[in-house]
């Protein structure tokens, strides 16, 4: 007894209901297929409007990417007019739903994705509360940065720059043509290198090195030189005269000279650092050097004509020279000479002896003046005078009259009384003279006022200062007689 088919089982076994059903297959592939760029169907999407000066060669379909990961796609480009005339870019964004709400404070920015053109619009998600809601539009303030295109970074370039950067490229295609079994052999041959390769690293690393401030001074130094650009541009067309002239030396003169470098190297890492105190010592005497070196330079004039003067003094020394060495042992010959040490010992003896009073003596002359005062009056004392005779002459004088008085045998220093008012004692043997224990600022001898009716025995009350000039020298005054 045959068993009944269902219908539904008839219908797949049919050849025509199986091709229709691998023709629908086929046709949804091909159409998910081609809006897969678009995103697949029935997916739910987050869709925001991005304004941007310029699509520069976005095309409906590139990729929107966050952080490089792709997020959505770019449905359509849209010309919009701004209120001061010009043109911008509106894109239609299709974002996944991982993407909302995106943050208010987040940019856009145009990419290149490859060197052929190819774009993309790189979202940077931003750190702010609140977010777009779907359907929004960000702003064209949103835009930036704005993008350099590799074309306008070639285009800053000037037809012989371009041409001599082709060049360039030429030249080292053709160095490197060939020649692959050779680089890899240097580079098995740097490998010991990669050890101190490292610990140069290490050291050019740390931040006691100072790197940093390195590559700030080379900004200074390049923003320095920026008005001398062309000159420089010489230099190294001169430069390249230069290389051109070496290249006859290169053998063997410049090749012996490389294979000696690592050895001469080694020498100066064994050697630097044990002149390194010397070289601190350098600088320190350079700086110190500044200022003496500044007035030199005011000075150099003065220098010159004095180091001309010199010359011929310089050459006569080779006489003086000649003359220096019997010069030199005659002195000799006299320092050994026992009475001359005997002399010499004798003179030590008086040079110790005179020490103490001339420290009493010196200054009654430096401060005083009064040895030069002395010498000066004695002199003038026998030939100058007048018609009566010189100033050195000798005359009677009346004492005073009273008890104690200088014309009579006395028991006590004459202090006034009888009839005569003179007859009162002024008397100092030992003045102020600036000597050491005294008053320095003071040159009472020859200074002293005279006092009428008061008997002075001593230094004078006060300061008589030290003006000493046309003062008759040292005077002692007593009664009416001083």
């Amino acid at each position: 007894m045959r068993r009944r088919q269902s219908p539904l089982n008839a219908a797949f076994r049919n050849p025509t209901v199986i091709g229709a059903l691998a023709v629908l297959i086929t046709i949804l592939a091909v159409f998910l297929a081609y809006n897969a760029n678009n995103g697949l169907p029935f997916v739910q999407s987050y869709r925001l409007t991005a304004q941007v000066p310029n699509a520069a060669a976005l095309v409906p379909g590139n990729e929107v990417r966050i952080g490089g990961v792709r997020v959505g796609v770019v449905e359509s480009i849209t010309p919009v007019a701004e209120d001061d005339g010009t043109y911008a870019a509106q894109l239609a964004l299709k974002l996944d739903k991982s993407v909302e709400p995106l943050p208010v404070d987040s940019s856009v920015i145009i990419r290149s994705r490859s060197a052929l053109g190819l774009k993309y619009l790189q979202i940077t998600r931003g750190t702010s509360d609140k977010g777009y809601a779907a359907g929004s539009v960000l702003p064209l303030s949103a835009a930036h940065p704005e993008p350099v295109e590799f074309d306008q970074f070639l285009s800053t370039f000037d037809k012989p720059t371009a041409e001599n950067i082709q060049d360039n490229l030429t030249e080292f295609g053709n160095a490197l043509a060939g020649r692959g079994p050779n680089i890899n052999t240097a580079i098995g041959a740097l490998k010991p290198l990669l050890p101190r390769l490292e610990r140069v690293m290490r050291d050019i690393s740390d931040p006691q090195t100072g790197i940093g401030p390195f590559f700030s001074a080379l900004e200074q130094s390049a923003a320095e030189v920026a008005p001398v650009a062309q000159t420089q541009a010489q230099m190294f067309v001169d430069l390249d005269t230069t290389l051109a002239a070496f290249a006859d030396i290169a053998r063997p003169y410049l090749q012996e000279t490389i294979s000696k470098t690592p050895v001469t190297l080694q020498t100066a890492s064994d050697t630097l650092p044990r002149i390194r105190g010397f070289l601190v010592n350098s600088r320190k005497l350079f700086v110190d050097l500044q200022p003496g070196t500044a007035a030199a330079a005011v000075s150099a004039d003065t220098i010159a004509s004095a180091l001309r003067v010199g010359v011929p003094v310089l050459r006569a020394t080779p006489q003086l020279n000649d003359q220096l060495p019997p010069t030199a042992a005659a002195l000799h010959r006299f320092n050994d000479n026992g009475d001359v040490r005997e002399g010499i010992g004798r003179l030590i003896d008086l040079s110790e002896s005179l020490g103490p009073p001339l420290k009493f003596i010196a200054p009654a002359q430096t401060v005083c003046n009064y040895a030069t005062l002395l010498f000066r009056n004695a002199a003038s004392s026998a030939d100058q005078g007048n018609s009566h005779g010189n100033w050195q002459r000798g005359g009677a004088v009346d004492t005073p009259t009273g008890p104690n008085s200088e014309g009579s045998p006395s028991s006590a220093p004459a202090n006034g009384g009888g009839s005569d008012v003179r007859n009162f004692l002024h008397v100092n043997p030992y003045p102020n003279t600036a000597s050491p224990g005294q008053n320095p600022t003071e040159c009472e001898a020859g200074n002293e006022p005279y006092l009428t009716g008061r008997q002075v025995i001593g230094n004078a009350p006060g300061n008589q200062g030290i003006q000493t000039e046309d003062q008759i020298g040292f005077q002692l005054r007593k009664g009416g007689g001083g």
